[in-house]
């Protein structure tokens, strides 16, 4: 948690870049803000620092309707205390309560429901349930906020099974209902129009460049502004167009989507594609004190991620030894030839696709087409497919490949491709000296920072 000090210069300043870091409650109103809220500065003596939305929340404050918590970058409080705890965060986050149980969960992370339980409670204060149901509140309160879909759909969205059940779970945990929501008369959209905002600084021309030079036609669209591309989630189809609002620090994103019960783990999906969750000052301060010479690294740099581990694996995989153009030659036609097409645009091809084809159409030496019906075949076959680690079994794929797709599929924030050509280029080029290795956890960043000396 910062200091208080910190936190009264940050609110009283307005400073976007502590958006989402801390929480400010107000005792004489009983309400949380962001500190860029708009609404007229509280005295000191009446305000308590909260380093998390739920922290504030389970004390009895209710959020703000003006400055919304619902709607700051993902508060970074649990950040690098314990890998297995993010990887809950990130579980739950995509829906693993609301669909399973705190056993099966616990499984899947390879502890037990104890020790996870332990884990939620010393970091964040409260139970794994009661985290998993509070994003959800508070997913549901930017639905209300910025949609006119009816209040079934939004229970739906935000995975409730049940209007009642919803009411109540909101009522309990925000201390409102959504009817006031409704009433307070913000709602902007008729469409799945969403606004995600991020802390400054975020390098949104290299972030444009490198999905522009590497978007497939028909499956990503990007221009100088926004980025797009088509998705599958579990069965659903859908797309989405992310639009920058430089002055606003965030993204106004457009989703066509049929079915919304998966929206909210799709939302974070596209969060991450677009890597607004990030601390990214404290991850440029880190990278200047262990890289030394500090003139190379670039302000805002962020990792642009792709829609999921499958993909990313394919993708790796063609580009393989070539160049970025040629890489993304063979995706397009892989895309064309057996992606599901709606007339217009093509999904990525599904695991069954790949590994049914005989890849013909694919000018690449037979070996390279194996290795990319095998991995489609560990996708239908085995019970954690997205594990990369268990790829360098498949012959032709090695420590690259598995680094580039955890990189980019995942997001995976501490992936240094010391082995990659364009690295090694960068490193020779700029006659950079220090060790890799002490940028951790932050290497994927190094790793971005390198390749934009090329």
């Amino acid at each position: 948690m910062l200091s208080p000090e910190i936190c009264q210069k940050a609110r009283l300043s307005r400073d976007p870049r502590f958006d989402g870091k801390f929480f400010t409650a107000v005792k004489t109103t009983g309400i949380y803000c962001r500190p860029i809220c708009p609404a007229t500065t509280p005295k000191e003596e009446n305000v308590t620092y909260f380093p998390s939305a739920i922290e504030a929340a389970n004390a009895g404050y209710r959020p703000c309707l003006r400055c919304r918590p619902d709607s700051a970058p993902g508060s970074p409080a649990w950040k690098g205390v314990s890998a297995t705890l993010d990887r809950a965060i990130r579980l739950i986050d995509e829906g693993a309560l609301q669909n399973d149980s705190l056993h099966r969960l616990a499984e899947r992370l390879g502890i037990s429901d104890r020790y996870l339980r332990q884990l939620f409670k010393k970091y964040l204060g409260i139970a794994p349930k009661q985290y998993a149901l509070y994003q959800q509140c508070l997913f549901a309160k930017k639905l209300l906020h910025q949609t006119k879909l009816p209040v079934i759909q939004v229970s739906l969205a935000s995975g409730f099974n049940s209007v009642r059940r919803f009411n109540d779970c909101f009522q309990s945990l925000l201390n409102m209902t959504p009817s006031k929501i409704r009433r307070s008369g913000t709602t902007k959209s008729s469409a799945l129009q969403l606004q995600l905002s991020y802390r400054p600084p975020y390098d949104w021309p290299y972030m444009r460049s490198f999905f522009m030079a590497r978007a497939i036609p028909t499956l990503e669209w990007c221009d100088e502004k926004s980025y797009g591309r088509t998705f599958e989630w579990l069965g659903d189809i859908g797309s989405f167009t992310a639009q920058h609002i430089e002055r606003e620090n965030r993204f106004d994103v457009t989703i066509e989507l049929d079915d919304v019960t998966h929206l909210s783990a799709i939302v974070n999906n596209i969060r991450r594609i677009l890597d607004l969750d990030v601390d990214i000052q404290a991850v440029e301060q880190d990278l200047r004190q262990c890289c030394g010479d500090t003139s190379f690294i670039k302000t805002g740099l962020r990792l642009p991620g792709i829609w999921n581990m499958f993909e990313a694996g394919i993708r790796a995989i063609l580009g393989q030894q070539i160049s970025v153009v040629a890489a993304c030659n063979l995706v397009a036609t892989l895309v064309t030839e057996l992606g599901q097409s709606n007339g217009k645009n093509h999904l990525f091809p599904l695991p069954e696709s790949i590994a049914e084809s005989n890849l013909d159409f694919l000018k690449v030496p037979v070996s390279r087409k194996q290795t990319l019906c095998n991995l489609a075949q560990h996708y239908i076959e085995s019970e954690n497919p997205s594990d990369a680690q268990q790829w360098l079994a498949l012959k032709g794929i090695g420590p690259w490949t598995v680094g580039y797709a955890k990189l980019r599929g995942l997001s995976d924030p501490d992936i240094y491709l010391g082995g990659d050509l364009g690295i090694k280029k960068s490193m020779m080029k700029s006659k950079h000296n220090f060790n890799p290795d002490k940028a951790s956890p932050w290497r994927s960043y190094l790793t971005f920072q390198l390749w934009d000396q090329l």
